[in-house]
Protein backbone atom coordinates (compact mmCIF):
# COMPACT_ATOMS: atom_id res chain seq x y z
CA UNK A 1 0.00 0.00 0.00
CA UNK A 2 1.53 3.31 -0.95
CA UNK A 3 1.39 6.28 2.16
CA UNK A 4 2.21 9.52 3.27
CA UNK A 5 3.88 9.51 6.19
CA UNK A 6 2.47 12.58 8.44
CA UNK A 7 5.22 12.10 11.01
CA UNK A 8 8.90 10.70 11.31
CA UNK A 9 8.78 7.09 11.64
CA UNK A 10 11.76 5.15 12.69
CA UNK A 11 13.06 2.72 9.92
CA UNK A 12 10.63 4.02 7.39
CA UNK A 13 10.85 7.66 6.58
CA UNK A 14 10.39 11.37 7.51
CA UNK A 15 7.30 13.56 7.40
CA UNK A 16 6.08 13.81 3.85
CA UNK A 17 7.83 11.08 2.69
CA UNK A 18 6.07 8.74 0.19
CA UNK A 19 6.61 5.23 1.33
CA UNK A 20 5.37 1.47 0.26
CA UNK A 21 4.36 -0.69 3.11
CA UNK A 22 2.67 -3.89 3.39
CA UNK A 23 -1.39 -3.29 3.49
CA UNK A 24 -1.16 -4.88 7.39
CA UNK A 25 1.31 -2.54 8.83
CA UNK A 26 -0.47 0.15 7.44
CA UNK A 27 -3.86 -0.77 8.24
CA UNK A 28 -3.22 -1.84 11.92
CA UNK A 29 -0.16 0.34 13.08
CA UNK A 30 0.61 3.26 11.03
CA UNK A 31 -2.93 4.48 10.12
CA UNK A 32 -4.72 4.05 12.98
CA UNK A 33 -1.58 6.19 14.96
CA UNK A 34 -2.27 8.41 12.46
CA UNK A 35 1.54 8.36 11.32
CA UNK A 36 0.53 8.05 7.45
CA UNK A 37 -2.21 8.34 5.19
CA UNK A 38 -3.08 6.52 1.93
CA UNK A 39 -1.04 8.32 -0.67
CA UNK A 40 -4.32 9.14 -3.09
CA UNK A 41 -3.96 11.21 -5.63
CA UNK A 42 -5.49 14.43 -4.30
CA UNK A 43 -2.96 13.85 -1.15
CA UNK A 44 -0.13 13.56 -3.45
CA UNK A 45 -1.38 16.70 -5.56
CA UNK A 46 -1.82 18.89 -2.20
CA UNK A 47 2.00 17.92 -1.27
CA UNK A 48 3.17 18.99 -4.46
CA UNK A 49 1.46 22.29 -4.02
CA UNK A 50 2.75 22.73 -0.46
CA UNK A 51 6.06 22.06 -1.56
CA UNK A 52 6.38 24.71 -4.24
CA UNK A 53 4.71 27.24 -1.71
CA UNK A 54 7.47 26.28 0.78
CA UNK A 55 10.07 26.75 -2.09
CA UNK A 56 8.86 29.83 -3.00
CA UNK A 57 9.20 31.31 0.22
CA UNK A 58 12.61 29.94 1.46
CA UNK A 59 13.69 31.72 -2.07
CA UNK A 60 11.97 35.25 -0.86
CA UNK A 61 13.16 34.93 2.57
CA UNK A 62 16.67 33.95 1.39
CA UNK A 63 16.75 37.30 -0.88
CA UNK A 64 15.38 39.14 1.85
CA UNK A 65 18.76 38.02 3.81
CA UNK A 66 21.01 38.54 1.14
CA UNK A 67 19.64 42.43 0.47
CA UNK A 68 19.22 43.10 4.63
CA UNK A 69 23.46 41.63 4.33
CA UNK A 70 24.55 44.50 1.48
CA UNK A 71 22.62 46.83 3.48
CA UNK A 72 24.47 46.02 6.85
CA UNK A 73 27.68 46.93 5.18
CA UNK A 74 26.84 50.89 5.05
CA UNK A 75 24.93 50.34 9.10
CA UNK A 76 27.62 51.53 11.59
CA UNK A 77 26.10 50.50 15.42
CA UNK A 78 27.96 53.19 17.57
CA UNK A 79 28.03 51.76 21.33
CA UNK A 80 29.28 54.04 23.47
CA UNK A 81 30.61 52.61 27.26
CA UNK A 82 32.27 53.47 30.13
CA UNK A 83 35.94 53.00 30.49
CA UNK A 84 37.65 50.56 33.26
CA UNK A 85 41.13 50.83 34.66
CA UNK A 86 43.82 51.62 32.05
CA UNK A 87 41.26 53.40 29.57
CA UNK A 88 40.17 49.99 28.94
CA UNK A 89 36.39 48.64 28.53
CA UNK A 90 34.81 48.06 31.68
CA UNK A 91 33.16 44.88 31.40
CA UNK A 92 32.48 44.06 27.61
CA UNK A 93 30.02 44.50 24.87
CA UNK A 94 27.93 41.77 24.23
CA UNK A 95 25.80 40.19 21.19
CA UNK A 96 22.35 41.27 23.11
CA UNK A 97 23.96 45.01 23.21
CA UNK A 98 25.02 44.79 19.33
CA UNK A 99 21.03 44.09 18.93
CA UNK A 100 19.79 46.20 20.55
CA UNK A 101 21.90 49.38 19.08
CA UNK A 102 20.80 48.23 15.62
CA UNK A 103 17.06 48.72 16.14
CA UNK A 104 17.46 51.61 18.22
CA UNK A 105 19.68 53.50 15.36
CA UNK A 106 18.86 51.96 12.48
CA UNK A 107 15.40 50.17 13.03
CA UNK A 108 16.81 46.91 12.09
CA UNK A 109 16.03 44.05 13.98
CA UNK A 110 18.06 40.96 14.55
CA UNK A 111 17.92 38.34 17.63
CA UNK A 112 21.01 38.29 19.52
CA UNK A 113 21.37 34.70 18.58
CA UNK A 114 22.00 35.57 15.22
CA UNK A 115 25.27 37.92 15.81
CA UNK A 116 28.37 36.02 16.26
CA UNK A 117 31.00 37.59 18.57
CA UNK A 118 34.14 35.70 17.48
CA UNK A 119 35.98 37.07 20.24
CA UNK A 120 34.79 39.41 23.29
CA UNK A 121 34.82 43.05 22.61
CA UNK A 122 37.15 44.10 25.82
CA UNK A 123 38.47 47.66 24.12
CA UNK A 124 37.30 50.50 22.48
CA UNK A 125 37.77 50.69 18.88
CA UNK A 126 36.17 49.10 15.41
CA UNK A 127 35.14 46.15 15.32
CA UNK A 128 33.58 43.53 12.31
CA UNK A 129 30.89 41.23 13.49
CA UNK A 130 29.43 38.48 11.46
CA UNK A 131 25.22 38.21 11.78
CA UNK A 132 24.08 35.16 10.26
CA UNK A 133 20.96 35.96 8.66
CA UNK A 134 19.89 32.48 6.50
CA UNK A 135 21.52 29.37 6.84
CA UNK A 136 23.87 29.97 3.55
CA UNK A 137 23.73 33.94 4.19
CA UNK A 138 25.96 36.02 6.38
CA UNK A 139 26.43 39.67 6.66
CA UNK A 140 28.86 42.09 8.28
CA UNK A 141 28.44 45.02 10.54
CA UNK A 142 30.69 47.83 11.82
CA UNK A 143 30.56 48.09 15.11
CA UNK A 144 32.29 51.12 16.72
CA UNK A 145 32.68 51.16 20.69
CA UNK A 146 33.12 54.62 22.31
CA UNK A 147 33.76 55.67 25.70
CA UNK A 148 31.39 57.20 27.16
CA UNK A 149 31.59 60.94 28.62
Amino acid sequence: MKLILLQDVKGQGKKGDIIEASDGYARNFLMPRKLAAPATADVLNAKKIADEAAARRMKLEKEAAQKLAEELKNMPVHIKAKSGAGGRLFGSVTAKEIAEEMQRQHKVEIQKNKIVLEETIKNFGTYQVKVKLYPEVVGTVKVVVEEQN
